[in-house]
């Protein structure tokens, strides 16, 4: 039994080693160097601390683990953090990908690097949070918090056009949040809680479980994103920093999933049920769309953001099929999709910090200059794809088959995405690595450097471990999925059946 507060020590190291970055002094180089390790070290602890967290959790117990209550506000509102399978493997990639990150920005960021690693680590605090917490007014600061360092992240040490795409992020994602508060003040009002198991368990008026749907809908499907709000995403993908890039693809769009599967299919299961030929249309046409748009992208990380966005199609897909496979598969892909999707925008960046361009068009043949990045970058590019053997095939063939016992349709068109992301994937790699190496400027490229190897060949091994072996993280949310699942069609059932008896 653990008896230290496991979950608030993962969930605030970062913030204290924000606090000694800011404390560090010395001169401009020793400064940067030093807030450069400091960081490092955060994270790796953090990631140490979390995996005792697996270690110590209990795959057979559906319910929360590690929860941690305390009298916060006068109101009833508590501070309390608690974490389940599908919130686990969650905060688990949130550990791990931010090592990456901060080594990935040893070389790239040579300006105000002590604000830079602050913000990455209070954005760490708060992403953690954001999976940890067990009362809706805690999870709604840390979920609306990680605007901010995410947003400066853009804005400071972005591209050329990094203010209008760090706006745009900002009031795209904060629109749909407003409305989630005024959901969030109804719940609370109907039930008398913010507590997030209590209010599993409340039963919800029909009319409110419509509005509270939509109202949390809104925030969700902008996080995420869904189509048709989708468009800050390639903006913010483009502008970002690579590291930036990695957090926004791999952990923050995760958000809006998890959003779902914590809420709007437990707390308002009719609703879900209803709303559930929207989610399939909006899904639908994200993963065939956007698949569409990708095809016709000239920069790098535009396409890859349009990816994402196909990608997140499999995972709402699957949680609204209300299916055991279909939900597990939906857990699984945005897992597998954190790793594939942030390992990609970490190979565009290894090309941009030797050349300084993202077009597709200035780069040929790289496999002649770059055979060990060659060979990198088509594991991923083949995970993207939904290669088998790799952690891409398991989420999407799982999500398909799950969708496919509720909606034939939305299985069918949406197996089209799977041809389409081949089509963009594989023309991007042809592009990049074959042909002949003609451009004067590409004779120089250098292959891979030891930290580069160092944040890539890890996530190598997972895209393929998973892919081969995905036991670990299905195991991992087994019993948290099938509790959600068995509730949320007993629910549906009876609704079902008092229908008929009038």
């Amino acid at each position: 039994m653990t008896t230290w507060p496991i979950l608030s020590v993962t969930t605030f190291l970062p913030l204290v080693g924000a606090l000694i970055v800011y404390l560090s002094r010395g001169d401009d180089e020793a400064a940067r160097r030093n807030s450069r390790w400091i960081a490092l070290w955060t994270t790796l602890i953090t990631f140490a601390v979390s995996v005792i967290l697996v270690m110590r959790f209990d795959p057979s117990n559906p319910d929360f683990q590690f929860v941690e209550k305390a009298n916060w506000l006068a109101t009833g509102i508590t501070y309390h953090m608690g974490v389940d399978g599908i919130s686990l493997p969650l905060v688990i990639l949130t550990t791990a990908v931010m090592p990456f990150c901060i080594i990935a920005s040893w070389k790239a960021i040579t300006s105000r690097v002590r604000e830079y690693m602050m913000a990455f680590l209070i954005l760490e605090t708060l992403m953690i949070g954001t999976f940890s917490a067990l009362d809706l007014v805690l999870f709604y600061l840390f979920f609306e918090g990680g605007l901010i360092p995410m947003f400066l992240i853009i804005g400071v040490w972005g591209g050329p056009r990094r203010v209008y795409a760090s706006f745009k992020f900002f009031l795209y994602t904060l629109l749909g949040s407003v409305l989630m508060l005024l959901a969030i003040m109804a719940l609370y009002w109907n039930g008398g809680t913010t507590d997030i198991p209590t209010l599993m368990h409340t039963a919800v008026p029909r009319s409110l479980q419509t509005w509270a749907w939509l109202a949390f809908f809104a925030s969700f499907a902008v996080k995420m994103p869904m189509w048709p709000v989708h468009t800050w995403l390639p903006d913010a993908h483009v502008e970002a920093p690579t590291a930036g890039s990695v957090v926004l693809a791999a952990i923050l769009l995760k958000m809006g999933g998890y959003g779902f599967l914590r809420f709007s299919l437990p707390m308002f299961p009719l609703a879900s049920h209803d709303f559930a030929p929207l989610i399939f249309t909006l899904s639908a046409i994200a993963i065939i769309y956007t698949s569409l748009v990708a095809l016709m992208q000239e920069d790098m990380k535009k396409l890859i953001a349009y990816s994402s966005v196909a990608h997140m199609g499999f995972v709402t897909m699957g949680i609204f099929a209300g299916t055991m496979q279909g939900v597990a598969g939906g857990v699984f892909q945005m897992i597998s999709h954190g790793i594939v999707s942030g390992a990609l925008f970490l190979c565009v960046g290894v090309v941009y910090d030797r050349l300084h361009t993202r077009e597709i068009a200035a780069y040929g043949g790289l496999v002649n200059r770059m055979p060990l990045y060659a060979m990198t970058f088509m594991v991923f590019t083949m995970a993207n794809v939904g290669l088998p053997g790799t952690s891409g095939f398991v989420g999407e063939f799982m999500t398909l088959l799950g969708t496919f016992k509720v909606s034939i349709p939305t299985a069918f068109f949406a197996s089209f995405g799977v041809i389409l992301s081949a089509a963009y994937a594989l023309w991007l790699y042809r592009k990049v690595v074959f042909g002949a190496l003609v451009k004067p400027s590409l004779m120089s490229m250098k292959d891979l450097t030891l930290r580069e190897c160092v944040i890539l060949f890890p996530m190598i091994a997972l895209t393929i471990l998973f892919g081969v072996y995905p036991k670990p993280v299905l195991d991992m949310s087994a019993a948290s999925v099938q509790q959600l699942v068995n509730n949320y069609n007993t629910a549906v059932t009876a609704v079902k059946a008092a229908a008929l008896l009038q």
